[in-house]
């Protein structure tokens, strides 16, 4: 096998192993820091939807009237930060919102199973301002974030007690669900749900990048190594090789080698020539006896 092959061969070695370790602690990385770019959207688009419900409440549905016929449910907190959510999702189709309730008024917002395990940590946990997690579903693994909801004064205009509330509002959705809400206590929760297949197919895209960038690096730096190698090592041991078989078969007038530089190979160089020129003067000398 010849020098370049074994140098190529301990290149690539050398390379794929380190190359292995890299791609296994760069997709990791890229993996979490997908995950961490999925949340923060997650938590902008709660953020938002919070705003969106305070607002109602502090500022919207004080200056509307209480309808006895008509019930405005745009007037509600709830529904404001979810349809602002619904229209938000057109740009974001992957993230789910809800506004889960243990008892709300309005069916629709009733927790499921999960979300209600959810619920009953945050209230086990008041510390907790946020619950970030991942669950299974029947289309795959997905991460959830999820935020207390608690009730202030205005909440209790409506659902602490049926007498209290707009009598639009009990002929709505009746007097079973949605009352005997306490201040200042957790009744739900924000709630924004979004596949692991998000965050995976963000990293995979970035990933493929790396990997393609890292693979012509890599290739560059063995065309470049086997380029210096040959011309700085194989290239001037070639034609030491090429002057010593012209001396070992009786050529008398074979020029000394030039030398260049103060390297290993101007060493060799330099002891070829003073081999030379010694074997020139012992032929010089057998010549004469």
């Amino acid at each position: 096998m010849k020098l370049l092959a074994k140098f190529n061969l301990i290149l690539l070695a050398v390379f794929g192993v380190g190359g292995l370790i890299i791609a296994w602690f760069a997709y990791s990385f890229l993996i979490n820091n997908a995950r961490r770019e999925v949340l923060d959207q997650a938590q902008l688009m709660v953020a938002s939807a919070k705003a969106v419900r305070d607002y109602t409440a502090d500022d919207l549905s004080p200056l509307l009237p209480r309808h006895r016929v008509n019930f405005l449910v745009e007037s509600v907190p709830f529904y404001a930060a979810s349809s602002t959510l619904n229209r938000l999702r057109k740009s974001y189709p992957d993230f789910a919102y809800k506004e889960a309730s243990l008892n709300p008024t309005n069916p629709e917002d009733r927790a499921t199973d999960w979300e209600s395990d959810v619920i009953h940590g945050l209230r086990d946990h008041p510390e907790q301002q946020e619950v970030v997690g991942e669950r299974e579903t029947p289309t795959g693994r997905s991460l959830y974030v999820a935020q207390p909801i608690k009730t202030d004064a205005s909440c209790l205009e409506c659902h602490s007690l049926p007498a209290n509330a707009p009598h639009a509002m009990v002929a709505t959705y009746g007097t079973a669900n949605g009352f005997g809400w306490k201040l200042n206590k957790l009744v739900g929760a924000q709630i924004i749900s979004v596949p692991m297949s998000v965050p995976v197919q963000i990293a995979q895209k970035a990933f493929f990048n790396l990997m393609v960038i890292l693979v012509l690096t890599v290739l560059t730096c063995i065309l470049a190594l086997d380029a210096s190698v040959y011309w700085f090592v194989i290239r001037p041991l070639r034609i030491v090789c090429d002057r010593g078989d012209r001396i070992s078969k009786g050529e008398k007038d074979v020029p000394p080698l030039v030398v260049s530089g103060r390297d290993e190979i101007a060493s060799v160089t330099t002891s070829f020539n003073r081999m030379r020129v010694s074997l020139a003067k012992a032929l010089a000398m057998l010549e004469q006896e």
